[in-house]
């Protein structure tokens, strides 16, 4: 398990962190850093408890917000791909209409040759 010192509102905190996960952590430290900064530039010194407790709201309103938009987009592809498949469905049973209407017309036409029997040229050649 790994350490890392974040620093949040001038304030030094040391955080366990999964091996290969220090520079997340230290990322995610930043930003909480920078988002108190804003709040503390919008609002003047009003606590550091309070301004924690804005900057988590405002995250979490992020999050809430991303997660709303990534439910719309996954429900927008789903109906997508149904609407696929439904096309891809009706162009096999076009096909296989296709394919049965020239089957049906090819076997009119051998009927028909029977019937007519062999061409009068037959084969034979003008000479």
């Amino acid at each position: 398990m790994a350490h890392v010192t974040v620093t949040i509102g001038g304030r030094a905190y040391r955080m366990a962190c999964d091996d290969g996960q220090e520079d997340h952590l230290t990322r995610l430290g930043v930003e909480v850093d920078q988002r108190i900064d804003q709040l503390r530039e919008a609002f003047g010194e009003i606590g550091d408890q309070r301004l924690s407790v804005m900057a988590a709201i405002t995250l979490a309103d992020e999050l809430s917000e991303a997660r709303r938009r990534l439910r719309e987009a996954e429900q927008e592809a789903a109906a997508e791909r149904a609407g696929r498949e439904a096309s891809s469905r009706r162009l096999g049973e076009a096909e296989a209409q296709l394919a049965g209407t020239i089957l049906s017309a090819a076997e009119r036409l051998e009927r028909l040759a029977r019937e007519v029997g062999p061409s009068p040229s037959g084969g034979v050649g003008m000479g």
